[in-house]
């Protein structure tokens, strides 16, 4: 959608914790970009924030893989993009990158642990900063080879707790923080900061004249469309012109295909993949309901931009979506399927329900701003830049 346009104020404070923390320029490591085309809720994120503190001034690289038929380096609204290597070899190339100086003057970084991390405590001395949206956990056996997932448990449920136990780790929810201590990361250097909503997500129009219900996401494991549609089937039962509409795109999406014709529910179910913003927009507006059946999240940003449209969530009650959504006040949570085909029927065809959960879900989306959300991130970078000394470092070399 668009990226948010940082005001007066936020741009002034932004700048003045640059100048008081020595911070003039910050590289982002992260896995993808925004322009992937398996880009999600992460990618989102940092692109939002990233832009926001390119407009105050701050120099911002974000340094992600390669993507198919996408340059090397461009220019993202203000900020650089360099992406080099494939999903795996990106670590240790941009982590020998950073520590050999390739891409400039780095005066604070944020890794960003998606599943696998940079490991920036090995050779970043300077202020720095981690993104760990969520923890894995079942993720990995999802989506890997046994050695391969049981590698990637470690390095995040064992490895990562000691390395990373001097370092600040920002995520999204109370939820996933809850998760991070109980594996050991230290209770001091977890915060918790919400995501924005971008203002182009607003109710408008009408709804859609049948029950229509969305859900948007990549199409792997980790969003188990597969339970999604098994779960649609038995919503249909009760509510027979009810449609589904899944946005997005991955390599799952011949078996979520086959899963439907299986069920015998090929009218009412309806896979566009990717859609532009616009039609997107006028989904989230139509729709009567947004459903998630994901395993793990970080937060649910599918489901807060839904309610900035007044559409209520029906979801999984896990880490992320407890925290995105207020449960019997913008939306419902629910573990079983049982219990989750009840909740998404009892809002397709309760209209008094329906409203109530609308005006909590407007209130809610309207609590979370991503202009907050660039400078409380940043807050905690120039924290760590002021306890390791780099103002004065960088005064002494005089920089």
């Amino acid at each position: 959608m668009n990226t948010p346009v940082a005001s007066e104020q936020t741009r002034r404070r932004l700048a003045d914790l640059a100048a008081g923390a020595g911070i003039s320029s910050v590289h982002l490591l992260a896995w993808r970009d925004l322009d992937d085309d398996e880009a999600g809720g992460s990618e989102v994120h940092a692109h939002n924030i990233a832009s926001i503190w390119t407009q105050s001034g701050i120099s911002v690289t974000h340094r992600t893989s390669a993507s198919t038929g996408r340059p090397a380096e461009a220019e993202r609204d203000g900020y650089r993009v360099v992406r080099r290597g494939s999903r795996y070899s990106v670590f240790p190339r941009a982590a020998a990158a950073e520590a050999l100086g390739h891409y400039g003057r780095c005066d604070g970084l944020v890794e960003i642990w998606n599943g696998m991390p940079f490991l920036s405590p090995l050779w970043r001395r300077g202020p720095r900063m981690v993104w760990l949206h969520h923890i894995h956990g079942p993720m990995w056996g999802m989506s890997l080879p046994r050695p391969v997932a049981a590698g990637g448990v470690f390095l995040e449920e064992r490895l990562g707790p000691r390395l990373y136990r001097n370092q600040p780790i920002v995520t999204l929810s109370r939820s996933s923080e809850e998760e991070l201590l109980e594996l050991g990361f230290p209770p001091e250097r977890v915060q918790v900061i919400t995501p924005g909503v971008d203002p182009a997500f607003s109710p408008g129009g009408d709804k859609h004249p049948t029950p229509l219900a969305m859900a948007v996401g990549r199409l792997v494991p980790v969003k188990d469309f597969g339970r999604l549609v098994r779960i649609w089937a038995r919503v249909v039962e009760k509510v027979p012109e009810a449609e589904l509409v899944i946005v997005g795109e991955g390599y799952e999406r011949p078996d979520i295909e086959a899963e439907i014709a299986r069920l015998g529910i090929t009218g009412s179910v309806r896979l566009p993949g990717r859609v532009p913003d616009a039609e997107l927009l006028d989904l989230y507006r139509r729709s009567w309901m947004v459903a998630s059946a994901s395993v793990r999240e970080g937060w649910g940003m599918t489901l807060t931009e839904a309610a900035a449209c007044g559409t209520p969530a029906v979801a999984t009650d896990i880490a992320g979506h407890a925290d995105a959504v207020v449960a019997g006040r913008s939306g419902l949570l629910a573990d079983s399927d049982d219990d989750l085909a009840v909740a998404m029927a009892a809002v397709l065809t309760d209209g008094d329900l329906r409203s109530r959960l609308s005006a909590g879900a407007l209130d809610r989306a309207a609590e979370l701003t991503w202009e907050h959300a660039a400078v409380a991130n940043f807050e905690v970078l120039a924290a760590d830049a002021r306890a390791r000394g780099w103002p004065a470092r960088r005064a002494a070399r005089g920089r």
